[in-house]
């Protein structure tokens, strides 16, 4: 870590701008959530039915168009005013603002809000959670480890199972009030909850295909081999889930490699891939870490399909051993799910991606019985890695917003527009905010959200 990266961590850990993140199992790292009973009337605010046409015209769009410069320096960003014609669920064309070739379309205002790629949320749970209900709050005493807070998990489970497809819901709009329009979900697959969480996950993703696209992982939450789950998850790839999720292997399972096998055969017989919640930052953790990049190196059928979600351990790495490691992932196109973490962790984060490794984020748990933090908001998770990972400037500012995005960018690193384009998919946000770099430093209020053309938050003058 540079000492401006140090320096930006301590200050953020010891101002009390927001909770430190990681003092377990990968808290979310985001500001307090109100003491209030969560609700979507006070959490989503302006939710609307989408659009009836499948073709029409948004106009008054505003969209980055290159930077400005003061010689060789970036000092702002130019943008402009669009008019997007969107056809069954893509950008058909770009036009000149307020022009429109068919008359006979509808046509709907922007009101000049600066239009960002949708949002996604990469890790998440949506099949427990307290949100939608009352506040409560579980008490984490000194020395409580994962075995205690799963013997508490398994007695929540039959409590949260009644009202899972409500939550899931109400957690669903937040998220998409918040600009995300794609997440993917971990779901538990285990004894207690059987196959249930994740039938009730599906019929709630059913419904709302039309506004949100959720992959599935399977996930054993109170260890594969620990709470003898190994059925589960097979029947569970059956049943549709997308990934084969797995905990912890040393920790939990207490037996590394024939936990980590038993995960790949799972994925490999089925056709799937692999998303494993890694916390452990011992020894332990970092020996899963090579073993998992060892293993896909050595079995084809693996490449690109593994992610890596916190990987702790590669925090306690140095930084000879992260870009090692790093090199290795790039090859085998290995993806880390990271909450961006603060406080005495340091992920390093900026250093994978240099190395070509692609890292997404997400918001792991809003308001459960592991975390009484998350706000379901990537453009904060995009906000604080500029302030973790970056030195201010115009630019860093807006390369920042690719980590809520994945990766997707209105401008590429020399100004040049990328994004939208003629045929790109028609899932972006409104936000209220002059360029991209100013709605990650402000975490600006976004006033409608879109997924393959639908609004699916938000309001709009016609």
């Amino acid at each position: 870590m540079n000492n401006a990266e140090k320096s930006r961590r301590e200050f953020l850990s010891s101002s009390g701008k927001v909770a430190a993140a990681c003092a377990l199992f990968g808290a979310t790292g985001s500001m307090a959530y109100a003491a209030k009973p969560a609700s979507t009337t006070c959490e989503t605010g302006n939710r609307m039915s989408a659009i009836k046409e499948s073709h029409y015209y948004l106009d008054n769009v505003l969209l980055e168009a290159g930077f400005r410069r003061d010689g060789q320096n970036v000092v702002g960003t130019e943008t402009e005013l669009k008019t997007l014609e969107i056809k069954d669920g893509v950008i058909a064309v770009l036009l000149a603002n307020k022009q429109h070739p068919d008359a006979t379309l509808a046509h709907y205002d922007a009101s000049g809000k600066l239009l960002l790629p949708a949002m996604r949320d990469m890790h998440i749970h949506l099949d427990k959670t307290f949100y939608g209900g009352p506040w409560r709050v579980h008490n984490r005493p000194a020395g409580t480890t994962i075995l205690d807070m799963i013997a508490l998990e398994q007695k929540l489970l039959p409590e949260l199972q009644p009202v899972t497809q409500e939550r899931a819901e109400k957690l669903i709009d937040l998220i998409q009030s918040k600009g995300s329009t794609i997440a993917r979900s971990h779901c538990n697959v285990e004894p207690v909850s059987g196959l249930k969480n994740l039938e009730n996950l599906q019929a709630v993703l059913e419904r709302r295909k039309a506004g949100f696209s959720c992959e599935i992982v399977a996930f054993p939450q109170h260890g594969l081999l620990h709470s003898d789950s190994v059925q589960l998850m097979r029947d569970a790839m059956q049943a549709g889930a997308h990934y084969v999720g797995g905990l912890d292997p040393t920790n939990v399972d207490g037996a590394m490699e024939k936990s980590l096998d038993t995960m790949f055969q799972i994925a490999i017989d089925y056709k799937k891939g692999v998303d494993i919640h890694l916390h452990e930052t011992s020894p332990a953790g970092i020996a899963a870490v090579k073993y998992m990049v060892e293993t896909v190196e050595k079995t084809p059928e693996l490449k690109g399909k593994l992610t890596i979600s916190h990987a702790f351990a590669l925090a306690v790495m140095n930084e000879q051993e992260v870009d090692a490691i790093a090199t290795r992932m790039a090859a085998q196109q290995i993806t880390i799910a990271s909450t961006v973490p603060i406080g005495t962790m340091h992920m390093p984060l900026k250093q994978l991606q240099e190395k070509g490794v692609f890292v997404m984020t997400g918001t792991d748990s809003v308001i459960d019985h592991w975390s009484p933090y998350g706000l379901g908001d990537m453009l904060e998770k995009a906000n604080l890695y500029a302030q973790l990972y970056t030195r201010v400037s115009e630019v860093n500012l807006s390369r920042s917003l690719a980590i809520a995005t994945g990766n997707v960018l209105p401008l590429n690193d020399k100004g040049e527009r990328m994004w939208p384009k003629a045929q790109d998919e028609a899932s972006f946000v409104l936000v209220d905010a002059s360029c991209s770099a100013e709605a990650v430093a402000r975490i600006s209020p976004r006033t409608a959200t879109f997924h393959k053309g639908n609004l699916v938050w938000g309001e709009l003058s016609v």
